[in-house]
């Protein structure tokens, strides 16, 4: 009852000062920290840093092309996937080391999936603590800074990476960049992206709620027809800014000795180097 009254009072004051406050007049910083009365799993997070220094490791975006993947050669890797993955697993048994969930609707959408998915480690935002039940020891909450769609906020639509994610880590429109400051955290060297198509058709039967869209037919988008198939619901992309945020990623990487690299079987991606898939076995 508590962190439900809580709650309604931060969302009251949020949407208050988004209608009624100036940038001049609000600590932005509010705004930016939802949830702020969550506890994060700081402790968890620390423990965890630097953990697989020096190592590899791959993330999986969700494209069309991650059906051209052979999975099975990273399952003794270390590897990161998000969102719908419920689907490869289903389907050949693939899970991630690592799984991570950001968006609002892909939780809410497939809540049930998310709470029965098992990984070594399950990364959330704090915002989602509330749904996620009988949480273990390997379920890690994060401060998850929202600034990048705040428009109260200077930050808004600006990227920016952390490299210490015991405090706080940064959207940045695609939740490949909250993977991308996980894996910088933990340690890896070398990060190699499968299933990145950056590629995305709005479909001309999609309907829109209040900026939502919402899918009225077979999701071509993602390398699964339900992933977000009819009903479910989800945000423009818009690539454009999805590729600022890897840019940014790649000089934080390079700055310190590290690489991003694109192994996905096509796509249209062309900000980090290329390499083949196959040979990375």
């Amino acid at each position: 009852m508590i962190s439900k009254f809580n709650q309604k009072i931060f969302n009251a004051v949020r949407n208050t000062a988004k209608k009624k406050l100036s940038k001049q007049s609000i600590d932005y910083r509010l705004l930016e920290n939802q949830y702020f009365y969550r506890f994060s799993s700081k402790n968890k997070l620390k423990s965890l840093k630097d953990k697989f220094k020096g190592h590899r490791c791959f993330i999986v975006g969700n494209g069309p092309s991650l059906n051209k993947n052979d999975l099975s050669l990273i399952q003794n890797e270390k590897s990161f996937a998000v969102n719908g993955i419920f689907y490869k697993t289903k389907e050949m048994g693939y899970k991630p080391t690592f799984y991570v969930v950001e968006d609002y609707h892909v939780m809410h959408d497939n809540l049930d999936e998310i709470n029965a998915f098992e990984a070594e480690y399950r990364f959330f935002p704090k915002n989602y603590k509330h749904l996620l039940k009988g949480k273990s020891d390997n379920t890690v909450f994060f401060n998850m800074n929202t600034g990048y769609y705040q428009e109260t906020s200077p930050n808004f639509g600006i990227p920016r990476f952390s490299t210490d994610c015991s405090r706080k880590i940064y959207c940045g429109h695609s939740v490949t960049i909250i993977n991308l400051q996980l894996a910088y955290y933990l340690g890896f060297s070398e990060v190699y992206l499968i299933g990145m198509d950056f590629s995305y058709d709005i479909p001309d039967n999609a309907s829109y709620d209040e900026g939502v869209i919402v899918s009225n037919s077979d999701d071509d988008n993602h390398f699964h027809p339900d992933y977000f198939g009819k009903g479910k619901k989800w945000h423009d992309p818009q690539l454009n800014k999805v590729l600022n945020s890897y840019k940014l990623a790649k000089l934080a990487y390079e700055s310190n000795g590290r690489k991003i690299y694109n192994a996905t079987v096509g796509g249209k991606l062309e900000v980090f180097e290329r390499v083949e898939y196959k040979s990375l076995f």
